[in-house]
């Protein structure tokens, strides 16, 4: 009897080290503002990406990957695998201060059992990484981070809730790659997923370690550094003997930008659309899946996928649990990432503020009920009027969705930014009161992007809620002391001894809110 049960014991445990190991880690690689037409394995005409082409070369490029067409959007959709009238995040202001429930991605590796982290680009999401299901964590504030920028003001970051200072000598996207190995060789031995927010290639561009001195094509060189990145991110897994059943996605989160859409042309044509817009390459990123253990070497599929797929096809592939009262809109792509056909999605949607569409292989409905032959795209897209039978069948799909229906866009009708009129007809009404209680703080929609994170640093800090930090408590809870000291008799105007949440957000200036 004791021989079975050591032999049924040593069953389990083997058993319990296969299922794990059928686990794949995930590299989840986010470009910043790269369009189809900046990635020369899509026929990008002025920009080159070897490595990024041999990971398509060796697995699988996708052709219709859509998603919002502004960051703060895409990332939400990508977090929460809902569309923004469902979680409302249809512009970019509202991507902050929508509930953290929402935000699924880290969590659903961690109830699987993987170790998680989020290495760049979190600003447009409410709270830290850490309250997202993310065991570890660099960020930065706002977009395009890569050097100091002024002499004398350093760029801030926090790691692990530390807040750090950029050196001039340092650079942004080398201590993000350093922070990530680090990671994967601490976890190398169990299941891990990286989300990877880079800070390529937002702008305002810089000179790369790598770019000529007065380099005249400063988003060739930066693409070019990107794409050494991600080479030398392979080579590492390679090294550590991870790279067979590590998936690696590589996507855009959005269109290329408006200073860089000129150029990225493909063919020698100008793309319709780019970044900020509803045309097609506003949403069309691309995007790339490889995965040795896995999946076949040099496919191209024409599935149709939106960004919400992501959350239910790491989801499936992780083994991970989503919220069963929520509605999720994604559809898993698991089986394309295993080489299989799966049961592609008929239509994708994409919504901007008050602004979307519905599109299927051919077609495009929008907001309006103009519809749109995209036999041409992604160079153009043709109006089409009158009945057809497309019309009717694209027309039903959004009558099902109901975008009309659910939470309103509080935009300025762009997506990127807040109804500051609206802002500041609530803020009127609220003077009065708020004139009798001086600790009393503006609504969180009246405040700037900056000042809102600032807002969710201090609540995070201020674990007692007591509305206020000591300068012990403050200092001792910073990367740099001394630093941190200097801040505190900066903000501290009143010279109480004590920093107010006020002082805090404003950074001691008084809030003109």
């Amino acid at each position: 009897m004791k021989r079975f049960l050591i032999l049924f014991a040593t069953l389990v445990v083997l058993l319990g080290e296969t299922k794990a190991a059928d686990k794949p880690n995930v590299i989840f690689i986010l470009a910043d503002d790269l369009g189809i037409g900046n990635v020369g394995c899509y026929g990008a005409d002025n920009y080159k990406t070897p490595v990024i082409d041999k990971l398509a070369e060796e697995g699988t490029r996708f052709t219709h990957c859509f998603t919002a067409a502004l960051c703060g959007p895409s990332r939400a959709m990508i977090m929460t695998g809902r569309y923004a009238f469902r979680n409302g995040s249809s512009n970019q202001d509202a991507c902050m201060v929508m509930p953290n429930k929402e935000l699924q991605l880290g969590r659903v590796f961690q109830s699987a059992g993987y170790k998680t982290t989020s290495i760049g680009k979190w600003g447009q999401l409410p709270g830290d990484p850490d309250e997202s299901g993310f065991d570890d964590y660099l960020r930065f504030n706002g977009s395009g981070v890569y050097r100091n920028k002024k002499e004398g003001k350093a760029e801030e970051y926090l790691v692990n809730g530390k807040e750090l200072k950029l050196a001039d000598n340092e650079y942004m996207p080398d201590l993000m790659h350093e922070h990530m190995m680090n990671f994967i060789k601490k976890h190398k031995d169990q299941p891990f997923f990286v989300y990877y927010p880079m800070s390529s290639v937002h702008g305002d561009l810089l000179p790369t370690p790598d770019g000529a001195p007065n380099s005249q094509d400063l988003m060739a060189d930066n693409i070019a550094y990107m794409d050494k990145l991600v080479g030398k991110l392979v080579a590492e897994l390679e090294a550590l003997k991870l790279r067979e059943n590590t998936l690696i996605i590589f996507m855009g989160d959005n269109g290329t930008g408006k200073g860089q859409a000129e150029r990225a042309t493909i063919s020698g044509k100008v793309l319709s659309g780019m970044k900020g817009t509803m045309l097609e390459c506003g949403g069309l990123v691309p995007m790339i899946a490889n995965w040795p253990a896995k999946m076949p070497k040099g496919k191209v599929s024409a599935d149709l996928i939106d960004s919400t797929d992501l959350l239910p096809t790491f989801a499936e592939l992780a083994g991970g649990t989503l919220p069963k009262e929520t509605v999720f809109d994604g559809k898993s792509i698991a089986p394309q990432l295993r080489g299989e056909a799966g049961a592609p999605r008929e239509w994708v949607f994409n919504q901007l503020a008050a602004m979307w569409y519905v599109r299927d292989a051919n077609w495009k409905l929008n907001e309006k009920g103009e519809l749109f032959d995209m036999s041409d795209a992604p160079f153009t897209e043709k109006l089409v009027t009158g009945d057809h039978p497309a019309r009717n069948k694209l027309a039903a799909v959004l009558a099902q969705l109901n975008p009309a229906g659910g939470i309103p866009d509080s935009g300025d009708g762009t997506g990127r930014h807040a109804n500051k009129e609206k802002k500041k007809k609530e803020g009127d009404a609220k003077k009065p009161e708020m004139k009798s209680k001086s600790t009393e703080m503006p609504p969180a929609n009246t405040m700037s992007a900056e000042e809102q994170e600032r807002a969710a640093k201090f609540d995070k800090l201020d674990k007692d809620k007591a509305g206020q930090l000591t300068r012990e408590y403050y200092t001792t809870h910073q990367s740099d002391a001394v630093a941190a000291g200097e801040r505190f008799n900066k903000y501290d105007t009143d010279k109480d001894a004590f920093l107010s949440r006020d002082e805090y957000i404003f950074k001691g200036k008084k809030s003109n809110k």
